[in-house]
């Protein structure tokens, strides 16, 4: 099976699902594809799943959407070649344009949601233009409203299939008219080749020396609200003085991040944080080694309530114990490996948590293992691809035909 794969994010991408999912493991299960999007560098970047079509990046933001869209054009206008399929992620307008052509082509159309999008620009739009600007306000407002009604008015009503990031998703889709059995849930998942804890050792930091070493591994951007963590910790040191709080990762704006550097300060935690910025994933994980708990703390709502947070998954194979808030995915995934605790997201739950389980080393090194193991079997990037390849198999009625009787159904 050979898919022309649309994505907006651009190439190389930081994002697992296309870089490990569908660059890595689909291809030895026989599905391949061509992946359309903008090149990050200068030379076109290998991209393991087939053909990377690169197209220019440009610094400018109007413009790069509009050579964006331009280059899927021009790579439609080549004709269908050996596509089986076209699967576009997370571009409505492009989806739009996309099941003309795939109507064409006589090959289905998917569509891949790892984000709700359209509602993200309305919710980017609510900030107004005396924060965001009026050009980047109208930008905004108008991809809000007008990719509200492409996507929901007819992409997602007659694509072949909608994949979703997981069940919460799938469950406000329905909410919104989409049949159920018009959709399959692919949540995030790990490379277990990579995230070996035997071949990747624990930081060697002298700073982590003798501490209660915590990890947080991703963005520190506002809407992450990472203020929760630094309140969290400012009231577990009072019981718990030897705390480090580890940040893995950086803001995008370097006020945001001096933002909350100040905040350390007046919480009188500054001390107890040690910030690395971003990290390449082998150094980063050496700090997740280090740590007896992973954080993964990320705000409720529509937005957010719908993700499936990589991380997770992330310190559960690395066999690190997982202390999150109740965000449904990740819940559910502590809750059926007994690999952490979620609780729900304010300071208070999470500082209590955290010191109940630091109290019991014992415990932690048994969810550690647990973990490990579900983590292994349940969100691994080679059982999701089997079972992702099994899907598109069925759905497009001449790929991987084998796998369609031997997959094992991931749970999400």
């Amino acid at each position: 099976m050979h898919l022309l794969f649309i994505t907006r994010e651009p190439h190389p991408s930081f994002r697992p699902d296309i870089t490990i999912l569908f660059g890595k493991y689909l291809p030895r299960l026989g599905v391949t594809s061509d992946l359309v999007a903008q090149q990050l560098t200068g030379e076109t970047a290998v991209w393991g799943g087939g053909r990377a079509l690169a197209g220019r990046r440009w610094q400018s933001r109007a413009l790069n959407v509009t050579a964006a869209f331009i280059h899927v054009l021009r790579v439609f206008a080549r004709g269908r070649g050996g596509y089986d399929a076209i699967l576009v992620r997370d571009n409505p307008m492009v989806a739009l344009v996309g099941l003309l052509v795939a109507r064409r082509w006589n090959v289905p159309l998917f569509y891949w949601m790892s984000f709700p999008i359209v509602e993200g620009f309305l919710e980017l739009a609510k900030q107004g233009p005396g924060t965001l600007g009026w050009a980047r306000y109208l930008f905004a407002l108008l991809k809000g409203h007008v990719g509200h009604l492409i996507y929901y008015g007819v992409v997602a009503p007659h694509a072949g299939h909608i994949f979703v990031q997981s069940e919460q998703m799938k469950r406000d889709m329905v909410a919104k008219g989409i049949p159920p059995q018009a959709m399959t849930p692919v949540p995030m998942g790990v490379d277990i080749e990579a995230a070996d804890p035997l071949c990747i050792a624990p930081s060697d930091d002298p700073r982590l020396a003798g501490q209660r070493v915590v990890v947080y591994l991703g963005s520190l951007d506002k809407v992450r609200q990472i203020d929760l963590l630094i309140e969290m910790l400012a009231l577990a040191v009072r019981r718990q003085p030897d705390l480090l709080l580890v940040l893995v990762g950086d803001a995008v704006e370097a006020m945001e991040r001096r933002r909350l550097q100040d905040l350390a300060v007046q919480m009188q935690v500054a001390d107890r944080i040690l910030w690395t910025g971003w990290l390449p994933t082998q150094e980063a994980w050496r700090y997740v080694r280090a740590a007896e708990v992973g954080m993964s703390a990320i705000p409720r709502g529509p937005l957010y309530d719908c993700a499936s947070p990589t991380k997770v998954a992330e310190y559960l194979a690395l066999g690190v114990p997982v202390l999150a808030n109740d965000l449904p995915d990740q819940a559910w995934l502590l809750k059926h490996s007994a690999g952490g605790v979620s609780v729900p997201f304010t300071a208070e739950a999470l500082a209590d948590a955290l010191l109940t389980m630091l109290a019991d080393p014992e415990k932690l090194h048994h969810m550690g293992r647990q973990g490990q193991a579900f983590v292994v079997v349940q969100r691994s990037y080679a059982s999701l691809a089997t079972t992702l390849a099994a899907r598109l198999g069925d759905l497009v009625g001449g790929g991987p035909a084998a796998l369609s009787s031997n997959a094992k159904g991931a749970p999400t």
